[in-house]
């Protein structure tokens, strides 16, 4: 790694630093660490005691805060990043989100919607490797502090995920759907957008999830429902296998 404090044109904003592939700007705390062969942008910002990794990209406007360890080969743009962050290799953030206007072009072309927004990830957030967070269209994508996502985790655009969520490996959470706060998710879960989970809601592994759960629900099955009628249709269907 190349220690930025060590290199007096970076900590007084006279010059670049030479970074490899990229070059390390002046607004890097004094203890970051940065990878040789990462790129980071001129106006990206990156709080004390941050590592980044091998052949990270920061983007323009990034902001990292202190304490952050972004793993190697990780993507940031149009997004900030709070204290005490943990991004696990290949996960990429504030990539636009998936929005198109279908058949509204010429020859029904499908048009892009623009994506404007950012995404806002709080204090003590883990994201596991490969996972992605779009970035918002007409709200910011919003992570809370606290937050755990396994590897392989999707976040649509516009999504706001509230305070402790954890979500399992291979799920994907739908645009514009909103999270309270302490939500658990089992693996390969899927939410349908714009919906509203409710606070301390847990959702079952391989579900898929049509409509919007109260506060303190468990929910499984596909189309989720409370877990209780979810066993109860898995009895029954027993039973009719059983007597066919």
């Amino acid at each position: 790694t190349v220690n930025v404090a060590s290199n007096a044109a970076a900590r007084n904003g006279t010059n670049l630093l030479d970074n490899g592939g990229g070059r390390v700007p002046r607004m890097i705390a004094e203890s970051a660490q940065i990878a040789f062969s990462a790129v980071v942008s001129e106006s990206a910002r990156i709080g004390e005691q941050t590592i980044v990794g091998h052949k990270c990209v920061v983007s323009d406007d990034v902001v990292l805060g202190a304490n952050c360890v972004i793993g190697p080969g990780v993507v940031l743009a149009n997004c900030s990043i709070g204290d005490g962050c943990v991004i696990h290799s290949g996960a990429c953030v504030g990539q636009d989100g998936f929005g198109f206007d279908l058949f509204a072009g010429e020859d029904k072309a499908h048009v892009k919607k623009p994506q404007t927004k950012r995404v806002i990830i709080g204090s003590n957030v883990e994201i596991g490797a490969n996972s992605t967070i779009d970035r918002g269209s007409w709200r910011d994508t919003t992570i809370h502090d606290g937050c755990k996502l396994d590897n392989l985790v999707q976040i649509g655009h516009n999504v706001i995920l509230g305070k402790g969520c954890v979500i399992a490996s291979q799920s994907a959470i739908g645009g514009s759907t909103t999270l309270g706060d302490f939500v658990l998710l089992g693996g390969q879960v899927g939410v349908h957008q714009h919906l509203s989970i409710g606070n301390r809601a847990r959702i079952a592994a391989k579900s898929g999830v049509l409509c919007s759960i109260p506060d303190g629900e468990t929910y499984g099955g596909y189309p989720a429902v409370p877990i209780r009628q979810f066993h109860r249709q898995t009895i029954a269907l027993k039973r009719v296998l059983k007597d066919s």
